[in-house]
């Protein structure tokens, strides 16, 4: 009998226009979060696994200090269940039909690679062809260009170190390949194999020992943590997500995605207290009916609590019904767009989110409402009694601006952020309750018209409270859509306009210094004068304030820039892309000091004043730091952690 009478005041509920609207509300919250946090975990997943081809792998272990990792390391990942490859790059003087000449060499093994495929060509007139392999023992691929220079043809033997080698097919794009200005040598790709009787890797000398890794996230996070306290200084493990811009694409682009659904969501929140409010009211009576039938406060509580319960329940269950068909319809978008074939994966940590979603907009702007009603005296059946004062919806709203911080801030995380949105939405609700009120007093006044539209006018100012909050929703709405579209338009020409028009696509390096003029002059005749000339040295930072830099930098050993050479180079005024945050630049005749790259220098630890020390080659210079600056990384231009004066100890 109870349960017969549970039921129908729930179906009783059903009927109830107010919990209609909240329910419809909680729904299209959770449907807005959890189709955008699918999405973006799909859309993360598969640029991660398109982008992975970059690599060759998944991951790469690199060896910079010239020596293979040992042996029970891969057999370690390979009993872990992940598939490896190895591969070895050093540079060398190959010499073919009478004449030498520079290349860059990777020597791969057969697994090579474990992502993406190797693009090359039988012959010049031949197809190009995309395989999931390397050259065979015996046989090398050659980079087109490198045919020219050596005047050989496909056939022909080339000789690296003491070994001859067949030129089997010409190498056009590898899936590793990336870009380095300091490695633009031809690339010849050979069998790892054949390198030990070329006899070219000696003790001292410059090569690097890669090994790639590929499977599941769950294994190569597990096999890192077991090899991370092993790894020395000199190896550095990567993967996708550590480029820095890729990462930081992909997660402006989640956030972004998120703060949309925010609009979602606040208007969804605005919804669900409204209607809840509603609906409190008009149960205020059937609450005091319940006290004069014996029913205590307590009891009268856990009724409605077990109810918001089940709207909870129900709106949550019917948004994710609503979010996995938008959620494949989404990613098979993707999946045209990219022209691959998707994986669909239902994440568990995406939906969390969205049902977090739920539970605060239920419990944080329906709740309060409702707890009052066990306040409603026994005695209203008798004596009717005023609805709620202004003083009591007080709580309710600091709950509510509260719920929506948090909520904001999970969407976007960035305290700032979130403190600039709310404060801005707070300022343009105060403009918008200003413009209302004025709009309303004015239609106040204006006499004429139907009966319809002086009862409305009527309506509209003796419910002003009602009226001016519906309008400032509206137009806060409004504006927000318009806000997120032109963000959508910014961002794209934003992103867009990162490489500028004139963004080059060849580089000239490795001029000789008496050579500089003559192909300035070159370019200049042809129309295309040099803006820019940079000379480059390379060297290592060894030392700061007097103590070997890898001992003085204690808060991080694993700054890429200590591993490895740097590019050094003198120049007399500041690129205009670059900026000082600390110090000055150089005055006209300065000869001493240099000026380091502000994120390094934050890495290091290093301020004006402090003292580095450079190894070139068998010399050693010490310079003072005399300014610190940003360097625009993604502008495709020559850029350099240390810059020197010119005529200084560089």
């Amino acid at each position: 009998m109870a349960a017969s009478k549970k039921l129908m005041s729930v179906k009783r509920d059903w009927r109830e226009r107010d919990v209609r609207v909240v329910l419809s509300a909680l729904i299209i919250a959770v449907a807005t979060v959890a189709t955008i946090a699918l999405f973006a975990s799909q859309l993360q997943r598969t640029l991660v696994s398109s982008a992975s081809s970059f690599l060759a792998a998944d991951r790469q272990l690199e060896a910079e200090n010239g020596r293979p990792i040992p042996e029970r390391w891969m057999q370690e990942a390979e009993q872990r269940g992940l598939e490896t490859a190895r591969m070895v790059e050093f540079s060398t003087m190959v010499f073919g039909a009478g004449n030498f000449q520079l290349v860059s060499v990777k020597a791969v093994n057969n697994e090579y690679p474990l992502r993406g495929e190797v693009e090359y060509q039988e012959g010049a007139e031949a197809p190009r062809q995309t395989v999931a392999h390397g050259p065979a023992p015996g046989e090398v691929w050659i980079n087109p260009r490198l045919l020219r220079l050596l005047e050989l043809e496909l056939g022909d033997t080339l000789e690296v170190g003491n070994q001859g080698l067949t030129i089997a097919g010409l190498l056009v794009r590898e899936p590793d390949g990336g870009f380095n200005m300091s490695a633009l040598a031809p690339r010849v790709m050979m069998h790892a194999d054949d390198v030990g009787a070329t006899g070219v890797i000696q003790e001292g000398s410059r090569v690097e020992y890669v090994y790639l890794f590929a499977g599941e996230e769950a294994l190569l996070n597990d096999y890192y943590g077991w090899l991370q306290p092993q790894l020395e200084p000199s190896h550095e493990w990567e993967g996708v997500r550590d480029g820095e811009t890729f990462s930081r694409s992909l997660e402006r682009a989640e956030r972004f995605l998120l703060l949309g659904g925010s609009l979602a969501v606040m208007l969804a929140a605005v919804a669900v207290a409204v209607a809840s409010r509603q609906y409190a009211l008009s149960q205020r009576d059937t609450v005091a009916l319940l006290k004069t039938l014996g029913v205590r406060s307590q009891g009268i509580g856990r009724l409605y609590l077990r109810r918001l319960a089940l709207w909870g329940v129900v709106g949550a269950v019917g948004g994710l019904l609503v979010a996995l068909p938008l959620y494949w319809l989404l990613s098979s978008v993707l999946g045209d767009v990219l022209e691959r074939q998707i994986d669909y994966q239902i994440d568990p940590n995406a939906l969390a989110p969205a049902l977090l979603t739920a539970l605060v907009s239920l419990f944080a702007f329906a709740y309060p409402p409702i707890r009052r009603l066990r306040n409603v005296p026994a005695m209203r059946v008798l004596r009717s009694q005023p609805g709620e004062s202004g003083r009591e919806a007080i709580p309710d709203l600091v709950i509510a601006v509260v719920a929506i911080f948090g909520l904001v801030w999970m969407y976007a995380r960035e305290v700032s952020l979130v403190l600039s949105l709310l404060g801005g939405l707070a300022l343009l609700l105060g403009t918008l309750g200003l413009l209302g009120w004025l709009m309303v007093t004015t239609l106040r006044r204006i006499s004429g018209g139907g009966n319809a539209w002086r009862l409305a006018l009527v309506g509209l100012y003796r419910h002003r409270r009602a009226s001016l909050s519906q309008i400032a929703v509206f137009a806060m709405t409004l504006m927000l859509a318009a806000t997120l579209i032109l963000v959508r338009t910014s961002l794209l020409d934003d992103w867009q306009s990162q490489l500028p028009e004139d963004t080059p696509n060849h580089f000239l390096i490795n001029i000789a210094p008496e050579a500089v003029d003559e192909v300035d002059e070159f370019w200049a005749e042809r129309g295309h004068p040099l803006e820019k000339l940079y000379p480059m040295v390379r060297g290592r930072l060894t030392e700061l304030n007097g103590q070997p830099v890898k001992e003085a930098v204690t808060k991080d050993e694993r700054v890429g820039a200590l591993n490895r050479e740097l590019n050094l180079t003198w120049m007399e005024e500041l690129p205009d892309d670059n900026g000082i945050v600390a110090g000055q630049w150089f005055t006209n005749g300065q000869t001493d000091g240099v000026s380091i790259e502000a994120e390094l220098a934050g890495k290091l630890g290093v301020e004006v004043g402090d003292e580095l020390g450079f190894t070139i080659g068998s010399e050693k210079i010490t310079e003072t730091v005399t300014s610190i600056r940003t360097v625009q990384w993604d502008s495709m231009k020559p850029n350099f952690y240390m810059a020197f004066p010119p005529g200084g100890g560089l």
